[in-house]
């Protein structure tokens, strides 16, 4: 496989540019792409390109069409109540478990990313928001220390961030899922499980209004 010294394997690169763009809205809904043609643009070889679309097939993203090419997957509204009620559970046993085994360093960066999502928010950049939302989210699962729990709360993160990236644009939710971020982040720091929980139950319903309401408006 081939390595990138800063980056590891150039699979995880392709997987990470590939889902970012998809995430983000860079690349479309029903837009196909092109193997080879990704290849080129992140100038390493064929092999994992294919791998990462691999991934990215298994996660919902993308679809591969035999002759045709790889196809992104539109964002299914009506699944995101699925998908929050798969990740309410997971969610408090990431936060349950990061209170117990943060190290210092990652308890210090959790405290700086509350200060940077709230000014965020302040500055009403929801790129920026959205951009530490993900490291929120890795930070989180990373303190928790495990692997498995780890690669599958990732996933829905991701699914769920390109579900706010789509269809949520007003900056009260924002501001809102900042604060209890913001509380989370801050207890898991502290160590203090029973305030974390509470402040993570608090942001899993918003989550489920604003979904909601996506679903209504539709």
């Amino acid at each position: 496989m081939e390595k990138t010294s800063a980056n590891g394997s150039m699979t995880d690169v392709a997987y990470d540019t590939i889902q970012n763009q998809i995430v983000t809205g860079a690349l479309k809904s029903h837009e196909l792409l092109s193997e080879s043609e990704i290849a080129r643009e992140l100038n390493c070889g064929r092999t994992p390109v294919r791998e990462a679309l691999q991934r990215l097939k298994f996660e919902g993203f993308v679809e591969i069409l035999p002759r045709r090419g790889i196809l992104v997957t539109a964002v299914d509204v009506s699944k995101q109540l699925e998908l929050l009620e798969t990740r309410r559970p997971l969610e408090n046993l990431v936060v349950t478990l990061a209170c117990k085994r943060a190290s210092d360093a990652q308890r210090e960066e959790m405290r700086s990313l509350a200060d940077r999502l709230e000014s965020a928010i302040a500055e009403a950049d929801r790129s920026r928001y959205l951009a530490i939302n993900k490291a929120i989210h890795l930070l989180e699962a990373e303190a928790a220390n495990n692997r498995f729990l780890q690669s599958q709360i990732n996933v829905i993160h991701n699914l769920s961030r390109r579900f706010w990236f789509s269809f949520i644009s007003d900056t009260h939710s924002f501001s809102k899922a900042a604060v209890c971020h913001a509380d989370t982040l801050r207890a898991i720091a502290d160590g203090d499980q029973e305030m974390a929980a509470r402040h993570n139950s608090g942001l899993m319903d918003l989550l489920e209004a604003v979904t909601r309401q996506a679903i209504d408006q539709r």
